[in-house]
Order: structure tokens, then sequence, then C-alpha cells
């Protein structure tokens, strides 16, 4: 069974994760699935794309079960680039992408969802980078999206603050672009709908005049990260903020 699923209705393709039971926690199989999705969708007709997540949340990030796997080079490399190819095709797939909150986004959830044209949310959802917690950077762009939303200055310490907002304070933060009491997948099939009244191709020429501008930078973040990340998982603070999280325990960092 898959962990992405996908349909198609009135020009509308709706993506679901679909991990429901690890909160679409992302691991190698899943990501794999997402770009193989990513990679049909982009062929179809449809002018719209809205990514969800099944159950309680939109993603809880990548999957911690993987982090001892990570040991190993190439396993890391794959997974990476498989995330690197993701992000990608979501930023340059000529169609106007709108990601739907709810519950939490975090981590790689979070760049993840910050790849759409417009990201919906409800005033209960939690949004948070997070990867501090367990001693690593942002990856997935991360620091692309935050540096484009909120300024170098703020997506530092947005970065460093190892918290998350709720979707009030991240529409204040301009985080998110629409803040809804609905349910968000209701809102942004409403949104695409009313997209496909007006002249939705010029609206994907002004996306890809930007975003053709912009994607050799994005590039340059994700290859940093993959750089600081594998780095980042050999220091003492990252092993140690594993076992505190798999522990459920406050982590005792040192700073090394």
């Amino acid at each position: 069974m898959s962990t992405v699923t996908y349909e198609s209705n009135n020009n509308i393709t709706h993506i679901y994760l679909d991990r429901a039971e690890r909160y679409n926690a992302l691991d190698k199989e899943m990501l794999t699935n997402l770009l193989e999705v990513l990679e049909k969708v982009e062929k179809n007709d449809d002018k719209v794309i809205i990514l969800s997540g099944k159950g309680k949340a939109f993603c809880a990030g990548g999957d911690i079960s993987m982090m001892t796997d990570f040991a190993d080079r190439d396993f890391y490399q794959s997974v990476m680039k498989t995330v690197e190819a993701v992000v990608l095709k979501l930023y340059m797939m000529p169609k106007i992408v709108i990601s739907a909150i709810q519950g939490s986004a975090v981590g790689l959830g979070l760049s993840l969802a910050l790849t759409a044209d417009y990201v919906v949310a409800q005033k209960e959802s939690k949004l948070g980078m997070l990867f501090i917690g367990v001693g690593l950077a942002p990856d997935g762009g991360g620091h692309f999206w935050l540096r484009e939303r909120l300024g170098t200055q703020r997506a530092k310490q947005f970065t460093w603050g190892m918290r998350q907002v709720d979707g009030e304070e991240a529409k204040r933060m301009g985080l998110i672009d629409m803040l809804t009491e609905k349910q968000v997948v209701e809102q942004a099939n409403e949104m695409a709908e009313q997209m496909l009244t007006i002249p939705i191709t010029a609206m994907l020429k002004t996306k890809m005049i930007y975003h053709n501008r912009q994607v050799d930078e994005l590039k340059y973040y994700l290859n940093e990260e993959i750089e600081a990340q594998w780095e980042l998982r050999h220091t003492e603070d990252h092993k140690e903020g594993v076992s505190a999280f798999l522990e459920k325990r406050k982590p005792n960092f040192k700073g090394n």
C-alpha cells in the first residue's frame, strides 16, 4: 500500500501524505512514493495541486527511525537526494501548489509545506523547524524557504528558537498565507476553484519567471544543507538529541 496517494477532480489534483499512524513522518519509502506521484501529476492537465496529510497532522518531519541507517553514507546520500528531488519538483511544478496544514508541520514537514505557492493553516496548526532539538540544521531547503518568507535575521532566530508557533502567529509572521476556521483541505479546494476562474496561465507565467531565476539559489541551499547535516550527524549534541527524544527526556547539550 502506497504511503502517498492522489486523485484528480475538476482540474485539481489532491496529493495526500498517507501514513497517519506515524503522523505522516517521512521515511525513505514515503519520500520515494512522493517523488513518483509528483512525476506522474506533473504530466496531467490539472492546473492546481493541493498537498495535505491524512489523519491528525500534515507531516511530523523525517522519520527518526532512519537515524541509525544514516550512519551509512550511501543510504544518507540516497535519502537526501530524494528530498532534494521532491522539493525541486514542487518548486518548479508548472501548476499552482497549495499546501493545507492541519495539525503539525515540523522539520522536513514544514520545509515541504513551504515549497507551495500558497500555504493554508488553521489556528490550531503547529509549525516549527525544530531540527536544533536533535542537534541538526534545517534540510529540504528550509533555509531558503524561511529566508524567502521571514528574511535572514528572523529566519535564523526562528530556526534557533526550538519552538512551534500556532496558526495565528504563523500568519502574523508571514510563514503562512491564509488562516481558516474551515477544514484546511476544504479551504484550499475553494481557493483552487476560484483560481480556475481567472487567467491561471498568466499566474503560472509569473510563477516561473520568479522560480527560474531563483532555482539555482535553492539548489545551493540544498547542497549546503546535505553537507551540513552529514557533519552534524557526527556530533555529540546530535547523538544526545536523538537519545533524549527516544527516551522522552530533556537533552543535555554540551555544544560539541
